[in-house]
């Protein structure tokens, strides 16, 4: 008997799905029991059924955030500066934080996803990854052990995606190589230097540090994280930073040569490709539409919780920015923040080549995609984003002349304010 492709698809859903049940029971067993909803544990205007479905209805729960530790997370998408941003408070002495633990997920998961990413499939990456955020922000760093492929051994491990963006685990009591007190290693040379990372001496790092940061840019919209915004075990606070996606189909169209072949075909011959997937730009700007929908509505639900940041209006004032992002945080700026950002803003042409790198002028790469996309792939960018667009308060470039003159700016003067 043959089987449809529907009934292969559900069978590997319902695999997936008792596989991550298992993760779940097997890894709340160091969580204590749910309390009940009270007036203590609650927050304004959501009533004691309510606030018990909220903080039960994903298994027992551990205790309630008593120090109020921030836990920030930076809402972001491939190539819109998220790197840059993330380094504003891995510098901070006072953050732990992590660069794409997400990462993992997806790479175990999506594997089994045979016919593609639909509903069910976003549903169960999505589950997967707040459980994993809910417990990383709690510094269990074992419930990695889940993902990372291959498993690690007595939690020790050389597989963590891009260790070597993280201060904290390039840094003495986790890494103890020659030279690492004085100042973390590259990021490149962290998992020589350092040997393989020891996952307990990391979450003691994480308990140590008073606040805990995370990017990603596999979470789509703000919405998504409803759940950890709400749960009282966290003080969650979300960065949405959003870019120009004109910039971002540009600096992706040069970063990652072979995915947007068709695109950098398109920009080189002036034939747009009649199998271009069209995607790759669409769906950066409906997720961009939707979360910043979510989050300029206001409501009540991120109050206090939620800021946008625009990755132009950062580039072109990075200390007045960085003091705002702090400011909403309630945190101090310290000085090594500080001087991060002024060794970092003024970069040279050879040291901004680095894909992932962060030392470069800020303000001319803000503007850099003006020149490398070709005017027809601007007029189609415009048009399937226009709503966006709009709503980010980016101009149009009317004409050639216009895309290439940058006395004329592309980006309206907004005042996003945090919502407080």
């Amino acid at each position: 008997m043959q089987c449809s492709w529907k009934a292969v698809l559900l069978l590997a859903l319902a695999s997936i799905a008792i596989q991550y049940t298992a993760i779940r029971t097997f890894t709340a067993r160091s969580f204590r029991g749910c309390p009940a909803a009270g007036p203590a544990n609650c927050s304004p205007g959501a009533g004691e059924a309510e606030l018990a479905e909220r903080a039960c209805d994903e298994g027992p729960t551990p205790a309630y955030n008593l120090s109020r530790r921030t836990h920030l997370l930076i809402l972001a998408t491939t190539r819109s500066g998220s790197s840059f941003v993330g380094q504003l408070f891995n510098q901070h002495l006072d953050f732990f934080y992590l660069f794409e633990p997400l990462y993992h997920v997806q790479a175990a998961l999506l594997p089994r996803f045979p016919q593609g990413r639909g509903p069910a499939e976003r549903r169960v990456m999505l589950g997967a990854s707040r459980d994993l955020l809910r417990s990383l922000y709690g510094c269990d760093l074992y419930f990695l052990e889940n993902y990372i492929r291959p498993p690690p051994a007595n939690h020790t491990t050389d597989r963590l995606f891009r260790r070597g963006a993280s201060r904290a685990l390039c840094s003495p009591p986790v890494c103890e190589a020659a030279g690492a007190a004085d100042a973390a290693p590259e990021v490149g040379d962290c998992a020589r230097r350092c040997g393989l990372l020891n996952l307990t001496l990391a979450a003691a790092a994480c308990r140590a540090r008073s606040h805990v940061a995370i990017k990603t840019v596999r979470v789509p919209e703000v919405s998504d994280l409803r759940a950890l915004v709400e749960d009282p075990r966290l003080n969650l606070k979300v960065i949405q930073l959003v870019r120009d996606p004109r910039g971002i189909l540009a600096s992706r169209s040069e970063t990652f040569r072979d995915t947007y072949r068709l695109w950098r075909i398109w920009d080189g011959t002036g034939r747009r490709p009649y199998n271009l997937d069209v995607s790759q730009l669409t769906t950066v700007c409906e997720d961009f539409r939707n979360s910043v929908a979510t989050g300029l509505t206001r409501p009540a639900w991120l109050k206090g919780r939620y800021m946008l940041v625009r990755y132009e209006d950062l580039a072109r004032n990075p200390r007045k920015k960085t003091e705002e992002i702090y400011g909403f945080l309630g945190i101090p700026l310290d000085g090594h923040v500080e001087r991060w950002i002024h060794n970092n803003t003024r970069g040279d042409r050879a040291a901004a080549k680095h894909k992932y790198g962060t030392l470069r002028n800020s303000a001319a790469t803000a503007e850099k995609w003006r020149f490398r996309l070709s005017y027809d792939i601007v007029a189609f960018a415009q048009n399937a984003c226009r709503q966006v667009l709009a709503q980010l308060g980016y101009r149009a470039a009317a004409s050639e002349q216009e895309l290439k003159n940058l006395s004329l700016s592309l980006v309206e003067e907004r005042a996003f304010r945090p919502f407080l």
